[in-house]
Parts: structure tokens; C-alpha cells; sequence
């Protein structure tokens, strides 16, 4: 089984940074993608950055220029630095895997439970 786990989210002031990691453990063999969605109050999930193993990577329009995904392929573990944040980034933010366990070498998309980010005015 494979298990993502978020942290980094709190409460910070509009302008400010937070950084989100997000761990994969388990029986892993291999991680394709990795990406991170938010939710917010009334709205629907959306992507807000991914990430492949090859290396490219995508962003919302909204944060382009603010938020940078990256991920230790050696620790499986993701991270989303986040710059320069607005009241509207306000969301629990959500890690998503593509990963192929070591039991069925098959790629399946895997969900964390969420960090919650809230950005002040």
C-alpha cells in the first residue's frame, strides 16, 4: 500500500511564503508524476502544479510565477514552494501520485488527506 502524506500548510499574511511537502511511503517501485490540487470553500479541486519524472512541469495561470513544484525522487517526496501569496490561494491543498507499487509494478494515481493554507489580508 502507498501512503502521501502533506505538511507545511498554516496561516500566514498575504505576501508571504509557505512551502508544502508531501511523502510518499510505502511499497513503492516507481513515481511518475507528481502534482498538487486545491479546494476551496464552495469550489471545485483544481490543479495548481505537476510534475513529471522526466522533469516538466505545468501551473495554473494564477500562479505562475509564485509557486514551484519540485520533488527529491530519492526521499519520494514532493514539494510545492509558494511565494508571494494572495487572500484567493486560501484552500486545502491536496497531493497527488502516480505511482506503480512494488507488488503490481502498475501506475495508479494515489491521494493525500490535505494541508490546510490560509492566507490573510
Amino acid at each position: 500500500q502507498v501512503q502521501l502524506v502533506e505538511s507545511g500548510g498554516g496561516l500566514v499574511q498575504a505576501g508571504g511564503s509557505l512551502r508544502l511537502s508531501c511523502a510518499a511511503s510505502g511499497s513503492i517501485f516507481s513515481i511518475y508524476a507528481m502534482a498538487w490540487y486545491r479546494q476551496a470553500p464552495g469550489k471545485e479541486r483544481e490543479l495548481v502544479a505537476a510534475t513529471t519524472s522526466g522533469g516538466s512541469t505545468n501551473y495554473a495561470n494564477s500562479v505562475k510565477g509564485r509557486f514551484t513544484i519540485s520533488r527529491d525522487n530519492a526521499k519520494n517526496t514532493g514539494y510545492l514552494q509558494m511565494n508571494s501569496l494572495k487572500p484567493e490561494d486560501t484552500a486545502v491543498y491536496y497531493c497527488n501520485a502516480v505511482v506503480a507499487s512494488a507488488a503490481t509494478r502498475q501506475y495508479r494515481p494515489y491521494w493525500g488527506h490535505g494541508t490546510q493554507v490560509t492566507v490573510s489580508s
